[in-house]
């Protein structure tokens, strides 16, 4: 039944969820925040700190980084990546536009790292971030850097998480990062105000599944290293939950009743507090808060 609905249209207008964040950011203390490696396949590793997984493909030719965390946590980061490969650090890719995972572009940037990401992303940060934070190569279909005899296959996918999200593809390591489009830490953060949208969830998490074979490491924006079926299971409870909502919401019912009745108990426990995933659901099924 979802997959029936045509995406609506959504605001393309700054979430105040994302200046937020930024002010969160510039509160919060980092002193205590540690960045753990670890080796995934290949040339790839990730870096786990506090923000979204960073992803590196480390070798001969230098270094490219997927994501970056929090602007207070770049020189962690840097001495993690150190440890690991001491080459230059040639490409950023951000997955997408959220300041878990752009926040270290301004010092990056600064570095005279090349920072890539789709167009969304550059238009979206440009509302709130300096020039150095910018991605300075913007794209609006795949691209692929050709680096430590690895391709790193970076390709948009439908608007998910936001209207700016891009897988990337390890092809030779096997590995694909996929932003926050996939988490193994909570419910789907669809995040209506920056183009996501629960159709093209579906339809992301569609493609990551028939892009990866059976031995394909996924790396999520948060959470642990995963395989396929992880995110079979994780598209399979999104399409349970989003049934259930659709019989609800064309029986009448408010967000209130359908909160009420709980339509994501079996997956509670696992995930946590479902309100900002229901409310997305509800809404973009025909629901009116």
């Amino acid at each position: 039944m979802v997959y029936s609905r045509l995406l609506k249209k959504l605001s393309f207008g700054l979430t105040l969820s994302l200046l937020t964040m930024t002010s969160a950011q510039a509160q919060r203390d980092f002193s205590d925040v540690e960045i753990i490696p670890h080796h995934v396949a290949g040339s790839f590793h990730y870096l786990e700190g506090a923000g979204g997984n960073i992803g590196l493909s480390v070798g001969e030719d230098g270094v490219v980084m997927i994501d970056d965390q929090f602007a207070p946590l770049t020189e962690k980061i840097l001495a993690a990546i150190r440890q690991i490969n001491d080459g230059e650090i040639r490409f950023v890719i951000n997955t997408h536009v959220h300041p878990d995972h752009t926040g270290g572009n301004e010092n990056l940037g600064k570095l005279g790292i090349v920072i890539l990401a789709r167009d969304q992303v550059r238009v979206r940060l440009s509302q709130s971030s300096p020039k150095d934070a910018l991605p300075i190569l913007t794209y609006s279909d795949a691209i692929t850097i050709h680096l430590n005899d690895e391709e790193v296959f970076a390709f948009p996918v439908p608007p998910a998480h936001t209207d700016g999200d891009t897988f990337i593809h390890f092809r030779d390591s096997d590995v694909i990062h996929t932003g926050d489009v996939f988490r193994t830490t909570a419910f789907p953060v669809i995040d209506t105000n920056n183009g996501g949208t629960l159709n093209g969830t579906l339809q992301a998490l569609a493609i990551l599944v028939g892009t990866a074979g059976p031995d394909t490491k996924i790396i999520p924006g948060h959470g642990v290293v995963s395989d396929r079926i992880d995110v079979m299971g994780f598209r399979d409870m999104i399409i349970d939950v989003a049934d259930q909502v659709e019989e609800m919401v064309s029986q009448g019912m408010s967000y209130e009743e359908v909160f009420s009745a709980n339509p994501t108990e079996a997956y509670n426990d696992r995930y946590g507090d479902p309100d900002r995933f229901l409310r997305a659901v509800y809404t973009e099924l025909g629901g009116e808060l």
